[in-house]
């Protein structure tokens, strides 16, 4: 029998927060809503980054770590899914991504999707965090700017964010 009850993700992070020695969590609110623009070309013509917050790294990369850890870890897009590996503060809602990466980090769905023409190309190498950061301040000060810098080096016309 399945348990099909809501995640109660809040809970859940709160009390692994609280763990960690952290006050319970607040959700960021923006000054401004976010700058939106056309697409200067069809998706299809496009070069896509990806940017996945569940914490994937390969096989042989170093792993995340908990404490407010704002690294990132650049995947070779031909990168095998079960050279996938997941390490995240939520650590027990990775036991389906273990068993199937593509669930969380879907690579053969992008590659495919390259291959069938829907995107015009993938980045050289997508991208992974750890979305399970605390500080606010070390997101806007160290990650965006780290994924913004990737984004430009890898000439990414559109980007798709997969949050864990």
């Amino acid at each position: 029998m399945s348990d099909d009850s809501p995640v109660q993700y809040m809970e859940a992070i709160n009390k692994r927060y609280a763990a960690l020695g952290y006050r319970p969590y607040r959700w960021y609110e923006a000054a401004s809503p976010p700058a939106c623009q056309a697409l200067a070309r069809p998706v299809s013509e496009s070069r896509l980054g990806v940017l996945v917050t569940a914490g994937t790294y390969v096989a042989g990369q170093v792993a995340y770590f908990y404490k407010d850890d704002t690294s990132t870890r650049a995947i070779p897009k031909d990168t095998p899914a079960d050279q996938l590996r997941f390490a995240h503060i939520t650590e027990n809602y990775l036991e389906d991504a273990r068993r199937d990466p593509n669930c969380i980090f879907p690579i053969e769905a992008l590659r495919a999707a390259e291959a069938h023409g829907e995107i015009g190309e993938l980045a050289p190498e997508l991208l992974s965090c750890m979305g399970g950061i605390y500080s606010q301040r070390r997101v806007h000060d160290e990650l965006i700017p780290r994924v913004e810098a990737h984004f430009a080096s890898q000439q990414v016309d559109l980007a798709l964010l997969i949050p864990m």
